[in-house]
């Protein structure tokens, strides 16, 4: 097992980088026509509920099979569970402390730094960009713009049906219409008789057939917004989800050692009307076992939905002729927590909100390219009867970190990879503080090979979350720059989840380590959902004092 680092030794790692080196700058494409495309598709609060995760339950073959030719990333992780933060993290390769960014309410080129983003920097290497739905979080965080016109090529795009999603369509057991978490809907009844995602998956397509005939390579992002909340989706998914079917969180009580500061009360989940209409207690007051089980279901049928608008995407990329040429990255922005310790929603430090799934298909490397006649993406339909089970691709198990995938989509496309950022880096407009994930890609046969690639032990995924107060109160989930007093920064390893919570200066962006005001400290091995604290015991507390300086 590596060592626990000391308490001032925790974020003192994060900035000066993973413990792995990274692979060298890849040499860089001779021409537009060699240069491979990108379809980079990022999903809002996916946790890895899929098939290729090894969840039975979930209906995702289009997803898997996608995984199925892919590399796949078995522990990856986001640097802070929620979506501004994280995404303008992924998408600048910059950690949070770096991007100065831990709400929604400003944009780091006027914040903290000029950096540039993932499609900025294939802009400037001869790449067309677009994005379609939520990629960057829309508002100040994006400057009310998508970052435009720095990271695209021609405006984004937004479904016109997304002006609904938190509207009164939800049908209630009274016939009328609310604002409901729960909303299952009619589609042909619904405002414009469509929704965001498939508008999302129709302009894709549209941006598909337009650069099939250009001479220069693209770059596509597309945002799919389920399974966000509002769990708003078409009502056939729900029926491959039967109630009797749907079993509680393992772990649904709140864990008797759990920091007050670590627990999120779920507070946007409880302004929707029929989670209002419960009259639950604040902050840990449980849901009823019978609304748990409504919750998961739609969530996981959002799931099956989502499956199905991915599906249709990469279809009719194959259609077009350009599976062959495009590399293909599926991640999602962080997880969701699903009754996991007395919470849902995310905003902690956990796995379960933390964890992302994380693939990238790349043509003649993660798969064979397909035979006269042969499709590697044909759709399948998720409504349809259950079908075999899509052998997995190659995965490894090595921890890995969201704020990589600049580096590693830079590098597979045959571009120079960015420097490593120095310390600090505000300064610097192109540089990555996640390491390339290239050696990954570089596959070997035998066994001893094997081996010497993958040493799980030698990797380590950050995370941090801000909170406003020692306690859960309204604004715990969310907290302003202004309000955050405690920011709790946490190591992943293979063998342990630590966190600490610690004093926070939101006018100085500074941490102070010696002022601690909770530790977690969960062993996966013994304790794989992260249930047991043993921060403050016998067994965690010696080895904490004899770690630290």
């Amino acid at each position: 097992m590596p060592p626990l680092p000391g308490r001032s030794q925790l974020w003192l790692g994060l900035v000066l980088g993973s413990v792995c080196a990274s692979l060298g700058s890849a040499v860089p494409t001779s021409n537009a026509q060699d240069a491979l495309n990108v379809l980079l598709i990022i999903v809002d609060d996916l946790r890895p509920s899929l098939g290729c995760y090894g969840d039975k339950l979930i209906r995702s073959p289009n997803i898997d099979q996608l995984a199925s030719h892919s590399l796949l990333f078995q522990n990856a992780f986001a640097q802070q569970a929620v979506c501004a933060p994280s995404r303008v993290s992924f998408l600048t390769g910059r950690r949070p402390d770096t991007t100065r960014l831990y709400d929604f309410n400003s944009y780091w080129r006027a914040h903290a730094g000029n950096f540039s983003t993932i499609p900025q920097y294939f802009k400037e290497n001869g790449y067309v960009t677009m994005s379609v739905g939520k990629v960057f979080h829309p508002g100040i965080s994006s400057n009310h713009s998508d970052d435009s016109p720095y990271s695209w090529s021609v405006p984004p795009y937004h479904p016109s049906s997304e002006k609904y999603e938190n509207t009164k369509t939800c049908k209630g057991p009274d016939g009328e219409l609310h604002a409901n978490l729960l909303c299952p809907v009619d589609v042909a009844g619904v405002p414009e008789g469509t929704l965001p995602d498939k508008q999302s998956t129709e302009q894709a397509i549209r941006l598909l057939e337009k650069m099939k005939t250009s001479a220069s390579p693209f770059f596509l992002a597309v945002g799919y917004h389920k399974p966000h909340i509002p769990f708003r989706y078409p009502q056939e998914f729900q029926r491959l989800y039967p109630l009797e079917n749907i079993s509680l969180a393992p772990d649904p009580q709140v864990p008797a050692g759990l920091p007050p500061v670590a627990y999120n009360p779920w507070m946007d989940i409880r302004q929707r009307e029929d989670v209002q209409a419960l009259n639950l207690s604040v902050p840990y007051g449980p849901i009823p076992v019978d609304f748990q089980r409504k919750i998961r279901q739609s969530y996981f049928a959002c799931v099956s939905y989502l499956d199905s608008q991915v599906g249709q995407l990469l279809s009719a990329l194959e259609a077009l002729q350009l599976a062959t040429s495009t590399i293909i990255a599926f991640t999602s922005d962080h997880g969701w927590a699903l009754g996991e310790h007395g919470e849902w929603a995310k905003y902690s430090n956990f796995d379960v909100t933390t964890r992302v799934p994380l693939m990238f298909y790349v043509p003649g490397r993660t798969a064979p390219l397909p035979k006269a006649g042969e499709k590697l993406f044909p759709y399948i339909n998720p409504l349809d009867s259950v079908s075999a089970l899509t052998e997995p691709g190659r995965q490894t198990m090595d921890l890995v970190e969201l704020v990589s995938l600049f580096p590693t989509l830079a590098g597979l496309a045959g571009l120079h990879i960015p420097p490593r950022c120095p310390v600090p880096s505000f300064h610097v407009q192109l540089c990555r503080e996640g390491q390339s994930l290239l050696k990954h890609f570089w596959f070997h046969d035998s066994e001893e090979d094997l081996a010497l690639r993958d040493n799980p032990r030698e990797s380590i995924a950050y995370s941090q979350y801000p909170r406003p107060a020692d306690s859960p109160q309204w604004n715990s989930d969310k907290p302003s720059l202004e309000d955050i007093q405690v920011m709790g920064y946490s190591i992943r390893t293979i063998d342990y989840r630590y966190t600490v919570w610690v004093g926070f200066s939101p006018h100085e962006f500074l941490a102070n380590f010696s002022d601690v005001h909770a530790g977690e400290l969960y062993f996966v091995d013994s304790d794989p959902l992260q249930d047991h604290n043993v921060y403050n015991d016998t067994q965690g507390g010696d080895l904490l004092r004899s770690l630290t300086p």
